[in-house]
C-alpha cells in the first residue's frame, strides 16, 4: 500500500511565487518520532552516567574511609610511640643527674676501672646515618612511606634511648661505688706516702690517710658496697674491708667496734663502725685505705665531698 503524500504550498503575498513540497507520511512520522524519542534517550543516558558517577563516589568514599581509618590507627601507634619516647627521656634525665663533686671522683679513678664499670662500649653508635635519612626522605611517595620512614626513625631512637640507658645505668653503678665522702669526722693526721713509724720511729710507707677522732665517733661507708670482713688484725686492729665492685675496695682500721657483719650491704654514709685505737695504734683515729684494679690509690684524689654529719 502506497503511503499518502502531502503537499505544502507557500505563497508570498508581495510577489505572488508559490512553491509548493510533496512529503511522504513516513518520513514525516519518523522525524516527528525521532524529535520527541532524542531527548528522552539523552535523559536515560544522563541518569545512567549519573547512577555510575555516585557509585563510583560511593566506592571512593569507602576506600578512603578505610585508608583514613588505617591511618589513624597508623597515627594512634606513632603518638604511642612518641609518649614513650618522651617518658623514657623524662626518666632518662633523672637518672642522668649526678653531683659535680662525685663525677669529679668517678674521674680520678683509674682508666682500668672506669673501663671495667663501663663495658668498653660506644653510646654513639646509630641504627642509621643523617644521610641514609636524606636520602629516604627525598624517595617519599606517599603517606605509606611516610609512616613507615617515622616508624623507622622512632625505632632507631628506641634503640638509642636502650644504649644511653644502659650507659647511665652503668655509670649510676659506678658512681655509688666511688669512695668519695670522708670516713670520718676529725683531723687529718697522716696521708699516704712514706713517713716515720709513730710505734718504731723507723721510715715506712704509710698505706692511707689516718684521721683522729675522739673513740667512739661514728666511722662512715664511703661508696656503696658489700661487707667483705669484719674482724681483728694484728696491725689494723678491728678492721672492716667493703667490696664496691668495679674492682674497688675500702679499709677501715682501729675500730673500737663493729656495726655491721659480714655479707651486709651498706650506703654511702652508713655506719659501720665506730673510732678507737686497736692494733698497732698510738691513740683513737681512723685508718683509712682504697684500692682500686688491686693497687692502692690516694684516698685524698677521691674525697671530695663533704664531710658527713654526726649520726
Amino acid at each position: 500500500m502506497k503511503s499518502r503524500r502531502y503537499t505544502v504550498v507557500l505563497t508570498d503575498r508581495t510577489s505572488g511565487v508559490v512553491r509548493q513540497f510533496t512529503l511522504s507520511a513516513k518520513p514525516v512520522i519518523a522525524v516527528a518520532c525521532a524529535a520527541l524519542t532524542l531527548p528522552v534517550l539523552v535523559g536515560i543516558g544522563a541518569a545512567w552516567k549519573g547512577r555510575n558517577d555516585v557509585a563510583a563516589v560511593f566506592a571512593g568514599y569507602k576506600a578512603l574511609e578505610a585508608e583514613n581509618s588505617s591511618y589513624r590507627q597508623a597515627t594512634d601507634s606513632l603518638a604511642g610511640q612518641i609518649s614513650s619516647l618522651q617518658a623514657a627521656v623524662l626518666d632518662l634525665g633523672a637518672q642522668s643527674a649526678l653531683d659535680p663533686m662525685l663525677a669529679q671522683a668517678m674521674d680520678r679513678l683509674p682508666a682500668l676501672v672506669k673501663a671495667r664499670a663501663m663495658g668498653g662500649g660506644s653510646t654513639d653508635a646509630t641504627p642509621k646515618s643523617q644521610e641514609a635519612y636524606v636520602q629516604a626522605l627525598t624517595a617519599l611517595t606517599g603517606p605509606d612511606d611516610t609512616f613507615g620512614l617515622l616508624r623507622t626513625l622512632l625505632e632507631g631512637l628506641e634503640s638509642r634511648l636502650v644504649t644511653v640507658k644502659g650507659f647511665v645505668e652503668k655509670r649510676n653503678a659506678l658512681a655509688a661505688a666511688t669512695p668519695s665522702i670522708w670516713p670520718a669526722n676529725g683531723w687529718l693526721t697522716s696521708t699516704m706516702g712514706m713517713r716515720e713509724d709513730p710505734v718504731t720511729g723507723a721510715d715506712d710507707f704509710h698505706a692511707g690517710l689516718d684521721i683522729a677522732a675522739e673513740r667512739g665517733q661514728p666511722v662512715y661507708a664511703t661508696a656503696e658496697g658489700t661487707v667483705v670482713g669484719a674482724e681483728y688484725h694484728t696491725d689494723y686492729g678491728n678492721l672492716i674491708v667493703l667490696n664496691h665492685g668495679f674492682g674497688i675496695e675500702t679499709r677501715y682500721g682501729h675500730l673500737s667496734a663493729f656495726s655491721v657483719s659480714k655479707g651486709q650491704t651498706v650506703k654511702r654514709g652508713d655506719i659501720i663502725g665506730r673510732v678507737g685505737a686497736t692494733g698497732k695504734a698510738t691513740g683513737p683515729h681512723l685508718h683509712y685505705e682504697v684500692l682500686a684494679a688491686g693497687r692502692l690509690l690516694n684516698p685524698l684524689k677521691l674525697l671530695t665531698q663533704q664531710k658527713p654529719r654526726d649520726r
